[in-house]
Formats: C-alpha cells, structure tokens, sequence
C-alpha cells in the first residue's frame, strides 16, 4: 500500500539508541552519472542513491541510448549498484527541429541542469521538459553560458526556461571565410569560453565542468565566491578523482539525509529523552570534505556562530536546523530552562533568538523554502520574522502539533516530521514527497533499534488516527 496522505508522527517515550544508514548521496550520484556516460569504458558506481531524481537521471541516459544496468544493494534499500557503458565522450544523436529526442526531468534540478552541456556534446536536436515546477525554476544564466559556446539553445516559451531545445553539434564551428582565415595566418584555434554565475544555482556552474573537458570548453564563474562554493568544488574534486577510463567509483552516503538523524539526536538530548548526545548516529558518515552538510554534527555539537549562512556553514540541512530550533530557545527573561530535564543534568546554553543568512537560493528550489517553512513553523507557534533571504527564530514559549503542509518538497516533510519527535500533534501531509531522495526515511522512523528510531506513526483519516503504519506502508513509492 502507499504512504497515506495524512500522518502523524509520535515523540518516543523512552530513550533512544540507533545506528543509522542512509542512502546514497544524489548529488554526487548525478554527477558520477554525467561522468561514467562520457567516460573510456565500463563504470560500476556502488552505494548509488535510487530515487527519483537518479531514476530520472538514468532513464534520461538509457532513452538517449547508453547502456546503464542497475542490480540491487544488499547494505541499503535504497541504494543501488549502477554499471554504465560509457561513451568516450560520445553522446548518443537526437533528433530533428521538427521531431527532437523528448527528455524528462521530472523536478529534479540536477538533471535538468547536468543534461543540458552534456547533451552539446551530441548531435540533433534534443528537448527538455519537466513538471510545471521545474519550468518556474530558473535556467537562464545555464543557458546563456551554452550559447555563449557557440550552440543554439531555444526556450519554447521565449522565457530562458524549460521546456528548451538544444541544438547540438554547432560549438565551436566558425564561419568558412573565418576558418580559412585562419588557416593562412597560421592561428592556433581558441577553445570556447563562456562565463556563468551561480547567483541563483551553483548547478549552472557544476553542469558545465562536468562536461567542459569532453567539449574542450573553458569556463569562468561568477557569483559568491565560485572557488569556495561548496557544491563546485565538490564537482571539481569529483572530476578530478572519477575513474575516467572505466573503473569503479563508490558513492559516499548523503549528507543532507543524515542530517535529520543527527537533528533526531540533538532533539531527543535537548528535550531529556536521552542523556546524552551520540546515542543516535550515522554509519559511515562521509569524511570526504565534499559534502558542505557533513559539517552539521559539528555545528549540533560545538559552540555555535551567532548566525548560521548557507553559503558558508551549511546546504540543506540548513533547513533541519531552522525547523528545530525553537526548541532551543528561551524566552527572554526567564528564569530557568523552557525544558525540564532529569536528575541533575545540566540544560544546554539558550539563546534568545537564532539568525538563518543567505536563504535566497531556497526560493527558487521545489517550492519558495523559505516561505514554507516560515509558514509552517508559524502554525506550530513559532516567532519569526523573515526579511528578504534571512530568517530570524525568536523565543516565544513552547510549540505545539499542526497538519504540515509539504508543498511536495521532500525536506520539508523530513524536517517537521524531525520535529514532532518532540512536539506532539505533528501531523505530516503528503509523507510520499520524500521519494525525490529518500524513498525510505520514514521506514528508518519507525523500525525498531538499532536500525530505526522506533518511532509510532499513524495514518490519519478524517481527523482521527485509524492505524499505526510500519514496513511496507511506509515506504515512499
């Protein structure tokens, strides 16, 4: 059966001990996707997300032609083992102006992105489409960096946005008066530039280095500040180190997943369930440096900075964290701790209020994030005020249980049912969203210790609970 549309999560009532798995990084197993399909040779990625951003990925590379098998991944449902035949830098041809080869890319913003200078470096004509969220997400500067190299790119609605058709096969040619030019004067040929800012979307920049060496390209970054911008340097690092002859190439768990496991800890410490912090964690927490998010245990555990960027601290999990932290925080002017904690123990410091910076990009993801979440931490009892791309969380007392609208957005799903580990009354809506990138999640809620949190979730019908959800029923299909 699927996941109901309703559900409600119920916070433990004991303590908690767990080692959890997750899956698959999808940033990382879409990028090695777009590398293994350009590469000399046979690549095997192990421990590959599978969800529906990377089955969107690889039924994109099998409609275009490319020999990708995907076999099971006894260590985690949810992984895969993905063996690509690559192409030596070929792309399979598409098809004519009035007939091009149709793609789609359902809402999944790398592949929208990766596919479009990958698809260059084909022949024909290809054309990209998505779901009406995806054609509201921004292309524009992607696509002027791909003309900027010489090919004819055309938005079907004049709008620089999807749905578009890319005419492959065109870079780099010069006009013949202009060839033969050049032939007499014995000029060495320039090899296409083009610049790109990731002012709206580092992936504008990741897109084409993942196939500038393929295409001989050259390209320059604008925008923050590109050689620290944490999910370039992740693609370069990447290219760097990818088995380009053929090879295998594992895929390291994803940090943004992860992330709601560490917040799980961190509630169930700071709310005196557990008493101590560590008794729920990760396996194979990645230590790569690639992943921004693999800070975030960190920053749960250490002394934090008095705001917290998502340029510079954190990338997803950003959201994890605004979405729990009320929960520490203590109105101004009380005497003592809004928690009351066991024996002795000691309540953590509590500041008054906490600063979120640099939100702007979560606009313009799978919904405007960062009105969503504004919106539904308000329904809880939340104080915050939002100006322009920062968020500020003030103390305004305890939370309470809310019906959470999702805005199919597979973190927001994930954080706020996060937060009713300690906030009772969390009902989710559209639990099925999480398939996007962790198809799994709230099986690993409810399975029992160690694997699991043990967590009761119920199915909600017509205001009431009608039945405790486990297994099968909770995985996101």
């Amino acid at each position: 059966m699927p996941l109901p549309e309703l559900i409600e999560i119920f916070p433990p009532a004991r303590p908690v001990r767990a080692q959890i798995t997750v899956p698959g990084s999808k940033s990382i197993t879409n990028r090695a996707l777009i590398l293994a399909a350009l590469a000399d040779g046979e690549v095997t990625l192990t421990g590959a997300l599978w969800s529906e951003d990377t089955q969107i990925m690889v039924a994109c590379l099998q409609e275009l032609g490319f020999g990708v098998h995907v076999t099971a991944d006894p260590s985690e449902p949810c992984n895969r083992t993905i063996m690509v035949l690559g192409g030596a830098g070929k792309v399979p041809p598409g098809g004519t102006e009035t007939e091009p080869l149709n793609l789609f890319v359902g809402n999944a913003g790398t592949a929208a992105r990766f596919l479009v200078p990958f698809l260059c470096l084909g022949s024909g004509v290809y054309r990209l489409h998505g779901t009406p969220r995806m054609h509201e997400r921004p292309q524009a500067a992607l696509f002027q960096a791909v003309r900027e190299l010489g090919f004819r790119l055309e938005a079907e609605f004049d709008n620089d946005r999807l749905p578009a058709r890319i005419f492959a096969g065109t870079a780099g040619q010069t006009p013949e008066s202009m060839t033969e030019f050049i032939q007499r004067k014995n000029i060495p040929p320039v090899p296409p530039q083009c610049r790109v800012s990731i002012a709206e979307s580092s992936q504008f920049a990741s897109a084409l280095l993942l196939s500038a060496e393929v295409g001989g390209w050259n390209i320059e970054i604008e925008g923050e500040n590109a050689d620290e911008s944490p999910y370039v340097v992740m693609t370069q690092k990447l290219i760097a180190a990818f088995p380009k002859k053929g090879g295998t190439f594992p895929i390291e768990p994803d940090a943004s997943s992860g992330s709601y496991f560490w917040a799980a800890d961190w509630v169930l410490w700071i709310g005196g369930i557990n008493q101590e912090m560590d008794q729920i964690s990760v396996k194979n927490w990645p230590e790569s440096g690639w992943q921004i998010d693999a800070e975030y245990p960190a920053i749960l555990k250490g002394t934090r900075p008095p705001s917290l960027s998502r340029k510079q601290h954190l990338g997803d999990s950003i959201m994890t964290d605004i979405v729990v932290s009320p929960l520490n925080l203590k109105p101004a002017g009380a005497s003592g701790s809004v928690f009351i904690f066991p024996g002795s123990r000691q309540s953590p410091p509590q500041p008054t209020k906490m600063v979120f910076k640099d939100l702007g990009r979560l606009r313009v993801q799978e919904c405007d994030r960062v009105l969503a979440i504004v919106t539904e931490l308000r329904k809880c009892g939340a104080h915050i005020a939002e100006q322009n791309d920062e968020i500020t969380v003030i103390a305004d007392g305890p939370l309470h249980g809310a019906e959470i609208e999702t805005y199919n957005d597979h973190r927001l799903a994930m954080c706020f049912a996060v937060l009713g580990l300690k906030v009772p009354g969390i009902r989710i809506k559209n639990p099925a969203c999480v398939k996007k990138t962790f198809p799994n999640f709230f099986q690993k809620l409810a399975a029992p210790e160690p694997g699991g949190l043990g967590v009761e979730i119920w199915e909600v019908k017509g205001g009431r609970r009608t039945r405790q959800l486990s297994g099968a029923d909770l995985f996101a299909d």
